[in-house]
């Protein structure tokens, strides 16, 4: 697979593309392509349905089993669990979940039979240092709601079972061996990484009390801003989300006891309470919230940011200014959870979005830096405890170290 198709498509996961499917868009890295499989030689694994689910009414958006894909570990990570939770953005509202059930965003019957695991998922030491011999899985999402609804729409065939669905998946993988589990982390990007926010103490609860159980949330941080004209664009979608799939049952009580239920959808409200040590891997100029929640096309409608959302090289003065106030919304949100010696930061000023399952972004020779450190060596500190990991940026276009995203054509 040429390595601008599988980019192509490990980026695709992190659209609303369902809820907003008529939007097509191609993308590059600049300067950062790889010959072959981008840069990986992780193992294709195959994926497993789980036969139990149905019975708990556990299903996909139309009905079909939910998946997973398990590799073992082996040697000394034979007892340690990596659980990844699939990213791929939500539908908000009956017509985006129609369009969606369609595809293996919300069908079991749509997903790919194997997976390539790279970055943080990958087999191999050379390219995922810490973790390559963990028993490591990918649970797919196909509910569109971050694994957080409980309800259906009979009338369109839907069914909103995102919490049934993760309960599903931890059952299965408990009796496959995670129980027994010495060491476990919860991980995902985009989508999968705000997933991994709301379910990081529901995680911890799997296991007993002298288990160490981490979270990894990477590009989850969606943050509730005021878009280029004023508007809230990103509280409007996730409104959507938390009524239509009655997804504010499942959302963590810590949150939901003390805000209401769409702001606790919102990872930076959750954040505050978790109790479990969570590691914040982010880039401060997020491409995904640039492109639909900092100045979507509803936003702007003349297109004065078409050319800035493709390219950050072509961002004004005063578009760069608006983007910094974003990074120091991005910066407030962590800072008091920073502030805890249990949890993890690496926030960088990069024009990118999910760092940890490239491998050209998570551990390469020249992946992105803080601190002289790799993502993958800042998450391993963090996890096995070795040393402080608290990076965060300086302002763009210091750093020369990020993998930027550059799109062409019209973009998302």
């Amino acid at each position: 697979m040429g390595s601008w198709v599988l980019l192509a498509l490990v980026l695709r996961l992190f659209l609303v593309g369902a809820a907003r499917g008529s939007e097509q868009w191609s993308n590059e890295t600049q300067v950062y392509a790889t010959n072959g499989n981008s840069g990986s030689n992780g193992v294709f694994v195959g994926l497993t349905l789980i036969q139990s689910a149905a019975a708990k009414g556990a299903v996909c958006l139309d009905g079909s089993l939910p998946g997973y894909h398990l590799h073992r570990g082996f040697g000394s990570g034979s007892k340690n669990w990596l659980v990844n939770l699939e990213g791929g953005g939500w539908c908000n509202d009956v017509k985006s979940c129609v369009f969606r059930k369609s595809s293996r965003r919300g069908s079991s019957n749509h997903m790919e039979k194997q997976l390539q695991f790279t970055g943080i998922m990958s087999n191999r030491p050379e390219e995922n240092p810490d973790f390559y011999n963990w028993n490591r899985v990918k649970v797919r999402y196909c509910d569109g709601g971050s694994f957080t609804g409980d309800g259906a729409d009979a009338a369109s065939g839907l069914y909103f079972r995102g919490q049934r669905i993760w309960q599903a998946a931890m059952d299965d993988l408990m009796s496959q061996g995670m129980r027994s589990a010495s060491q476990a982390l919860l991980s995902g990007c985009s989508a999968g990484g705000a997933s991994t926010i709301l379910h990081c103490d529901e995680f911890r609860g799997l296991f007993p009390s002298n288990t160490r159980v981490k979270c990894l949330a990477d590009a989850g941080m969606f943050l509730d801003t005021v878009d280029v004209a004023g508007r809230r664009e990103m509280r409007e979608f996730f409104n959507g989300i938390v009524r239509l799939q009655g997804s504010g049952r499942s959302l963590p009580r810590s949150c939901t006891s003390r805000m209401d239920k769409t702001s606790c959808f919102f990872p930076q409200n959750v954040l505050p309470n978790i109790q479990t040590p969570t590691f914040i891997l982010n880039t401060a100029y997020d491409v995904w919230q640039l492109q639909q929640s900092v100045a979507p096309k509803t936003a702007d409608p003349q297109g004065l940011w078409q050319r800035c959302k493709q390219n950050h090289a072509f961002c004004s003065g005063n578009q760069l200014q608006f983007l910094n106030g974003f990074r120091n919304e991005m910066l407030d949100a962590v800072k008091g959870f920073s502030g805890s010696r249990q949890n993890g930061v690496f926030i960088n000023s990069c024009f990118a979005h999910c760092q940890s399952e490239r491998q050209d972004t998570w551990y390469s020779n020249n992946s992105p830096r803080l601190g002289n450190r790799r993502i993958a060596e800042a998450v391993g500190d963090w996890f096995f405890e070795r040393g402080d990991a608290k990076y965060t940026d300086c302002t763009y276009p210091c750093d020369g170290t990020c993998h930027h995203l550059v799109f062409r054509g019209r973009g998302l």
